[in-house]
């Protein structure tokens, strides 16, 4: 009896409009506290054959021979090298935010040139550039390749891609960036989506924690903190209030179609108003047949291909649909089920109900 109580209980709950498990860490960043992106050009050697052609990709040739210079090898002028085991690489790494001078960082190595593989190469020593020209990391290190590939008379077997690979820990920082969280007496929180009820309900619950007056939202996007003096209670502040429990509102009714892949994605809070739907397919097929016209004897005419093309319209009847009205997510799954369309027919019907009115969505192609 009580199992059967608990699961006709079950069966009739539904949850609330509100959402609650998040925290302000979910929905929030600090302004200022960012990674920031590098970049450097290099070269990778030890390659097995498969380097850059540098007849096809001077540049290769024109790198080797500055770095070879740096370390005191003159190349005779006029000489060609014809290098196999030599690659030019775009080195690009993420420097996270409070990296210190010292810390190692993963960086990702990329073929510019015609480089067949960079299985078992080695990056050379490359300095890596930020945004503003300074040099902030040092890269160099075994390149990890996930793939292997081998060819031999004209045949070729590949498996994933070989023109890029990772160096785990493969740079070093040289230069911090500075942050502003010792800056001031206050910080702002950038949420991460425009909503004004987020806003004002990361607001309230700092100031019911730390006293009214602590945080101010700005507008939909901007919270204003007002901040310890101290940078350890700044830190102990800041690891406390990310902490803090949120119950958010239901987001903004929202359906997202992928054109390209077919994909259809919608929240939870999209409902569906009474409508009507008739869906068919329609097909044209063409068929082309080549069709030889032979001259008749003695008329020294020549022989001529010909073609007859025949052209077929086929739609497929379809009947009207009717969908109730869905106020819940299942509610109105199970109408578009109805409709037996296959995910490219529904990007076409969705925008057709939209636009009729019954679709309580925005409706975003991506």
């Amino acid at each position: 009896m009580l199992l059967a109580a608990l699961a006709a209980s079950a069966a009739l709950w539904w949850p609330g409009p509100a959402e609650a498990g998040q925290r302000i860490k979910e929905v929030a960043s600090i302004q200022g506290v960012r990674s920031n992106q590098l970049v450097g050009y290099g070269l990778i050697v030890g390659l097995d054959g498969t380097g850059d052609q540098t007849t096809q990709t001077p540049f290769t040739a024109q790198s080797l021979q500055a770095m070879l210079q740096q370390l005191g090898v003159t190349v005779p002028a006029g000489v060609s090298m014809q290098l196999r085991n030599v690659a030019a690489v775009m080195v690009t790494a993420t420097l996270p935010p409070f990296a210190q001078p010292g810390q190692a960082i993963d960086i990702t190595v990329s073929s510019l040139g015609n480089s067949k593989s960079l299985r078992g190469g080695t990056l050379v020593a490359t300095p890596l550039r930020g945004a503003d020209g300074n040099i902030y990391a040092l890269a160099q290190g075994n390149v990890i390749v996930g793939g292997a590939g081998a060819s031999a008379g004209g045949s070729k077997v590949q498996v994933n891609h070989l023109s890029a690979g990772r160096i785990p820990e493969g740079a070093t920082v040289e230069r911090a960036v500075p942050t502003p969280l010792n800056q001031g007496d206050s910080l702002q929180l950038d949420l991460r989506s425009s909503d004004f009820s987020m806003a004002r309900e990361v607001s309230r619950v700092i100031n019911a924690k730390y006293g009214s007056g602590t945080a101010q939202a700005l507008d939909a996007r901007a919270v204003k903190v007002r901040m310890p003096a101290s940078p350890d209670e700044r830190v102990g502040f800041l690891a406390d209030l990310e902490e803090l429990p949120l119950t958010l509102a239901a987001p903004a009714a929202k359906v997202i179609v992928n054109a390209r892949t077919g994909s259809i994605v919608m929240n939870q809070t999209v409902t569906l108003k009474p409508c009507a739907v008739a869906h068919g397919n329609l097909s044209v097929t063409i068929t082309s047949t080549p069709q030889v016209s032979q001259p008749a004897p003695f008329s020294n005419g020549q022989t001529t291909v010909t073609e007859k093309t025949d052209i077929k319209i086929n739609q497929e009847p379809g009947s009207l649909i009717q969908l109730p009205a869905g106020t819940q997510l299942t509610d109105v799954v199970k109408a578009l089920n109805s409709l037996g369309a296959t995910p490219g027919d529904l990007l076409a019907i969705l925008q057709a109900i939209k636009a009729a009115g019954a679709l309580e969505a925005e409706l975003e192609v991506i």
